[in-house]
């Protein structure tokens, strides 16, 4: 049998013209800037706690800090000139960002703390005893971390694993190309079963404020910079980390290269798993489904899982993407 045929991989090259990353401060950032946002966005958050501010504006502050600094990087030191967005790319993004990233979350913790205070008061239940509300608050959050990441990543597999569940989750790998913004490409409905499962369950057990703004702040950052059009090299943090190198190969087209790195924040159970991915000396080719005309729009969208078979259809865009 002839083997199937491969996509183009014309513009799989990282950017390297005029040899930018030949300066010193360019190798530095290429190896820094990740470490460094995610401790100064860390850094911001602790000190306006410790000035007064209330933890859900300060960790909403280091949030736009770091979210400047990625896309500062992006326009400097781009990893593929390629994946630069369009206006219609940005436009659909920044309407996911709100809708489902920032409104929708409020509604349902809103929703959910309302209906499950009250049933957990009429019945005499408390959940607060599960949870180690007297450890410091950075390690509540890194336990909150590892916990909430081991849930993520067997519902991520299943989202890959079922036919159903994938229609849904294929809003989130429509994009031909990644840069931070598109982070926020979830369709409501899967939105809300990651609520369920890695937010949900904290807020029922009284995880304090402080602890899920600290989660909050790394989780964005490290999300921003996991889809982001940054050049970086990571090195050891790869077997600890879910970040851009390993997750680019999440994006390929290829179900074979796509069908790993399922961690949200963390690798480490798709180490233990076996499911990490990231060959040396190699560059991801197309991202995106196979259908390279899915409809990308925030609307359009809104209805594309109800179209059984549209995620899967090979078909080609007139022009490359």
């Amino acid at each position: 049998m002839a083997a199937a045929p491969q996509p183009e991989r014309a513009d799989t090259e990282p950017y390297a013209a005029g040899g930018g990353r030949s300066s010193g401060l360019a190798r530095l950032t290429v190896r820094g800037s990740y470490p460094v946002v995610i401790l100064l966005g860390i850094g911001i958050y602790t000190t306006l706690g410790s000035l007064g501010v209330p933890a859900v504006v300060g960790s909403y502050m280091a949030v736009l800090v770091g979210a400047g600094l990625v896309t500062v990087h992006e326009v400097a030191l781009p990893y593929r000139i390629q994946w630069r967005p369009h206006g219609s790319d940005l436009r659909a993004d920044v309407a996911f960002m709100v809708a489902v990233q920032v409104v929708l979350p409020l509604l349902l913790s809103l929703a959910a703390v309302t209906a499950f205070a009250g049933w957990l008061r009429e019945g005499d239940l408390t959940l607060g005893g599960l949870w180690p509300h007297t450890w410091p608050v950075a390690l509540q959050a890194v336990l909150m971390m590892a916990v909430a990441d081991f849930f993520r990543y067997w519902m991520h597999r299943a989202f890959h694993g079922s036919a159903f569940m994938w229609r849904w989750h294929a809003v989130h790998h429509s994009p031909h190309r990644l840069y931070w913004l598109n982070v926020g490409r979830f369709h409501p409905g899967e939105k809300a079963v990651q609520f369920c499962v890695d937010a949900l369950p904290f807020v029922l057990v009284g995880v304090g404020s402080e602890v899920l703004a600290a989660y909050f702040v790394f989780y964005a950052l490290n999300g921003f910079y996991q889809h982001s059009n940054c050049d970086v090299r990571l090195g050891w943090l790869n077997y600890l980390i879910s970040g851009p190198e390993l997750h680019r190969w999440h994006h390929s087209e290829l179900p074979a290269e796509s069908d790993h790195n399922f961690g949200n924040n963390l690798i480490i159970w798709d180490v233990l798993f076996g499911t990490r991915y990231l060959p040396a000396d190699a560059a991801v080719g197309r991202l995106g489904l196979l259908n390279r005309e899915y409809p990308t729009g925030f609307v359009a969208q809104m209805r594309t899982p109800l179209i059984r078979g549209l995620d899967k259809r090979a078909v080609e865009a007139a022009t490359s993407s």
